[in-house]
């Protein structure tokens, strides 16, 4: 008994929780089979750590006795081709690929006019930048000339004052040595 019991709840452990309250329901136990369409099974197998396995089996439909099942997908009915048919195929798939190859030509043309018209805006924007910077330069540098030239003036001027300082004190200095002695 008590082997009876193990045996179920290991049972009951393997079975998926839909196996388990379908068996509640149905008195025969359930197959693994999940899918059966023509010559296509898919069966679950035990459920693994990592998630449901299942096994699709094709089988050969020359060996599928089956032949009541419906058919869903009807194949389509089969018509020969002419040869003057193909050809035409061909010259309208040739046509629609010279339109296509034609458009993309047509599209890259396009997007070469507009790179060429930003680059061509890119350099005048330079040389303008080029330009206004080079001004800007000779400005300053003339600015600069001017405030040296300027200084070396005044320079000058405090050096002739004191020159000419220097020369009255020595005239003040010869005037009292003559005075004093």
């Amino acid at each position: 008994m008590t082997s009876t019991v193990s045996a179920y709840a290991d049972k009951i452990k393997e079975m998926s929780m839909l196996s388990l309250l379908c068996s509640c329901f149905h008195k025969q136990p359930h197959p693994n089979l999940l899918y059966q369409y023509g010559d296509l099974e898919v069966k679950g197998l035990n459920k693994r750590t990592s998630g449901q396995s299942f096994e699709v089996i094709l089988k050969d439909p020359d060996q599928s006795g089956d032949k009541t099942e419906p058919n869903f997908l009807p194949s389509p009915p089969k018509r020969e081709v002419s040869l003057e048919e193909l050809q035409k195929r061909l010259e309208a798939a040739e046509e629609r690929r010279k339109s296509q190859e034609a458009l993309v030509l047509k599209q890259l043309a396009k997007k070469r006019e507009h790179v060429q018209e930003v680059l061509y805006k890119a350099r005048e924007e330079n040389n303008n930048f080029s330009r206004k910077t080079e001004e800007q330069l000779i400005q300053k540098m003339e600015a600069s000339k001017e405030n040296r030239e300027a200084h070396l003036n005044a320079l000058k001027q405090r050096l002739q004052k004191k020159a000419i300082h220097a020369a009255e004190v020595r005239r003040n200095k010869e005037g009292q040595a003559e005075l004093s002695g």
